[in-house]
């Protein structure tokens, strides 16, 4: 699949529904949601626990499906493909940061980032260029050889940010990507996401329970009880 075409936008929920369980134990994480993200937008998701936030950053990045409704990607309908055919949109289109960075433990930040280009296919050579070309747009050139327990917690979020923007996705996904950092360090991090949003028109989608985080998004959404409560495009990028 490519980036979105024609007038189709690059994500949109139609009516999208998610139940858990069943009887007295039902769950009705996402209530009959409607969701338009554009290419080239920095969208910060926001809510309590239990609010659908995390349900719908995982339908969204192809890890879940609707119970319910339609999740379009480019204009093609997504939410009820195969387990297979998703995770090929995850590996080509899609990257991914999460709270607790996710690196292989015993493994150099180079190979760490070379991850998807293996699932890729690529050869050792390449695979190797990129994940240095990577590292070095997130400030760790000379860092590739570095296992995780040689890093700080905020090089290590940068290792993951690497491993997420080696394949050029058109959305990067990002769960709590400054939830286990300090503030200095937060505000680094969230340049560096700004920057790629800003700088190369990366769709960038952000779940926080952060209100200085999420005001680095140039949109907030806020869900309640699994329904989108607000939308508001800030004014001012932080």
């Amino acid at each position: 699949m490519t980036a979105a075409t024609g007038n189709a936008p690059l994500l949109e929920f139609r009516a999208v529904s998610k139940v858990y369980g069943s009887g007295a134990s039902v769950v009705n994480a996402l209530n009959n949601v409607d969701l338009i993200i554009e290419a080239g937008e920095f969208v910060a998701i926001m809510g309590p626990s239990g609010s659908g936030k995390s349900t719908a950053m995982n339908i969204l990045g192809c890890l879940d499906t609707p119970t319910s409704g339609d999740y379009f990607l480019s204009g093609t309908e997504v939410g009820r493909l195969p387990h297979n055919a998703r995770a090929l949109i995850r590996r080509h289109m899609l990257g991914f940061v999460f709270q607790g960075f996710n690196l292989l433990a015993r493994t150099t930040a180079l190979e760490n980032v070379e991850l998807p280009l293996i699932y890729r296919g690529l050869p050792a050579a390449e695979r190797q260029k990129l994940a240095a070309r990577a590292l070095e747009r997130v400030g760790l050139a000379g860092r590739g050889h570095h296992t995780s327990g040689e890093l700080s917690g905020g090089q290590q979020q940068r290792v993951a940010i690497a491993r997420a923007i080696v394949t050029d996705p058109v959305v990067l996904l990002a769960d709590e990507p400054t939830g286990n950092l300090d503030t200095k360090t937060s505000r680094e991090i969230m340049d560096l996401v700004t920057s790629f949003n800003r700088d190369q028109g990366v769709t960038v989608v952000m779940v926080t329970h952060e209100t200085d985080i999420a005001a680095y998004a140039r949109r907030n959404l806020r869900f309640v009880d699994g329904r989108l409560e607000s939308d508001i495009h800030n004014k001012q990028v932080a």
